[in-house]
């Protein structure tokens, strides 16, 4: 980091000092981070760069300010329009005094902003305790929808670019001397390696569009629940290269940071929901996915570096949270290792007739089914409505239950759990699974793929069966009570899956079959 010229640091420490005086704004406060410093004053926010120089920033100057300022508020619009206002001059008068959009020439520039509840940021909601699935659902809508909307961009210069981002951040691991020099080794060649055997898989999305300019710091404190909503805000303005990259790669920062904040089943359920909505685009993409989360990891725990240091230089102290700049680097570097060194994929399949709970135990199970973020959940339900081209929970009619479309479903539900299989990535097939040949062939999947397999098959009698189809609220599935009526003419045939009594609770399903699977992978592991 370079400092700023001397005037410079100075007319910035009168700024921040006639920002911050009690009298002229009267209940103030003031939140500092590494690269900005943001005045929150009654209902709105003043954000104002700081004048440094990092590598991947320069702030320098007040020009420079200035138009990282411009920029921010061009790249956040489309993100947060209810947060972002404008760019506003800190201004020196005639008298000398300060003033906010005055009449003399500007000293400074801000980000004028509307200020929101702080508590209301993802990374408080996720210490606070476990994530509503519906916040899920809608965050993962809302990171897709940006995707969507953002710029394609050519995905070349991205991918080269990757080696060097790893080895930033290794360097300074390196140059701080707080982690073990054997463990950035291990984390510097698994990842060159890992790259190495996805880099035509990232060349070919960057030709198919998949690289785009994104929001590119997608971390849980720069998502905010605004109105019950998720605002996505604070995108990367600085640097169109950084914020330019694989929509899965921009996934990955909030994929990772939920697992830092333990919420395991969260990034599970924002994995497979933004897979859903995007209409499974990256189901062949999945093999990237470690090498992601570990480099944005990485890249997290290095930020934390450079702001202990740009703390312990201006003497101040961590404020209110509860694990030090350095604590947080070493869990986020414990994190990049663990992640990219994924372990081996599981096939886990879920059967039984409707209304036995398959839907509910396939979504609690996939979170616990490694490697991280868990399992892609794969529903026959689901494949039937995009076979017609219809949303999920739209009716379709009775001939679209026919043998030969039922057997289209289970090839297109075979055919994409072999293709997750074979990128590392575990899946949950959530079908009923009625036949013999149906559960073989599921089977025979996780064969050809040389991975273990753990095949579940739920049972409850009948009455609870319909009783829990007549509570359904918008689900995908369209048995009804006189279906599972009907169901029970079927000949099942010999089981050769785990059968479970499915007739208690959801927890108590869970449980059983958490720990079979437990079992079944410390066996492997031997």
């Amino acid at each position: 980091m370079t400092s700023p010229a001397t005037d410079e640091g100075r007319v910035q420490e009168d700024v921040f000092a006639f920002l911050g005086d009690p009298k002229a704004h009267p209940d103030t406060q003031r939140i500092d981070t590494h690269a900005a410093s943001v005045f929150l004053q009654g209902d709105r926010a003043l954000k104002i760069k700081h004048a440094v120089r990092f590598p991947f920033l320069d702030y320098s100057t007040l020009a420079r300010r200035k138009a990282a300022c411009d920029e921010e508020l061009r790249i956040n619009r489309p993100f947060a329009p209810q947060i972002y206002r404008r760019v506003v001059p800190i201004t020196r008068e005639s008298g000398g005094q300060l003033r906010i959009d005055g009449q003399g020439p500007p000293v400074e520039y801000a980000v004028e902003m509307t200020r929101f509840d702080e508590r209301g940021t993802l990374d408080h909601l996720a210490e606070a305790g476990p994530l509503d699935s519906a916040l899920v659902d809608l965050i993962a809508d809302a990171i897709a929808a940006s995707h969507k909307a953002a710029s394609r961009v050519q995905g070349e210069r991205w991918v080269r670019s990757i080696p060097g981002l790893i080895d930033n951040y290794v360097r300074a691991f390196r140059d701080a001397g707080r982690f073990s020099p054997r463990e950035i080794d291990d984390l510097a060649t698994a990842s060159q390696s890992a790259f190495s055997r996805v880099r035509s898989l990232l060349d070919q999305r960057g030709a198919q569009g998949h690289v785009r300019r994104c929001h590119g710091d997608l971390h849980l404190a720069n998502i905010v629940l605004i109105e019950d909503r998720p605002v996505l805000f604070d995108a990367i303005e600085f640097d169109e290269d950084i914020a330019s990259t694989d929509v899965l790669y921009d996934l990955a920062f909030p994929l990772m940071d939920l697992l830092r904040y333990r919420q395991q089943a969260a990034a599970n359920g924002l994995l497979n929901r933004y897979l859903a909505v995007t209409k499974d685009d990256h189901l062949d993409a999945l093999a990237a996915l470690p090498l992601f989360m570990s480099m944005r990891a990485a890249i997290r725990a290095h930020v934390l570096l450079i702001r202990h240091t740009t703390d312990k230089a201006k003497n101040q102290k961590a404020g209110n949270q509860k694990a030090t700049n350095i604590e947080n680097a070493h869990a986020y570097f414990e994190l990049a290792r663990a992640l990219i060194h994924p372990p081996a994929p599981v096939l886990v399949a879920v059967g039984g007739l409707s209304g036995t709970g398959k839907s509910g135990l396939a979504r609690t199970l996939a979170p616990f089914v490694a490697p991280h973020p868990g399992a892609v959940v794969l529903r026959s339900d689901v494949l039937r409505k995009q076979l017609f081209g219809v949303k999920e929970t739209e009716q379709l009619p009775a001939d679209a239950y026919q043998a030969e479309i039922t057997e289209r479903v289970y090839a297109e539900l075979l055919r994409r759990t072999e293709m997750i299989l074979s990128q590392g990535h575990s899946v949950v097939v959530d079908a009923v699974s009625a036949r013999e040949t149906e559960r073989a062939a599921i089977r025979d999947a996780a064969r050809r793929a040389k991975v273990a397999f753990a095949g579940f098959f739920l049972e409850a009698d009948l009455a609870t069966r319909q009783s829990r189809i007549r509570r359904r609220v918008a689900d995908a599935s369209d048995a009804t009570p006189e279906v599972a009526g009907l169901q029970e003419t079927y000949n099942i045939g010999a089981v050769d899956w785990t059968v479970i009594d499915a007739s208690g609770t959801a927890e108590a399903t869970l449980k059983h079959c958490r720990a079979h699977l437990i079992h079944m992978q410390a066996a492997t592991a031997v």
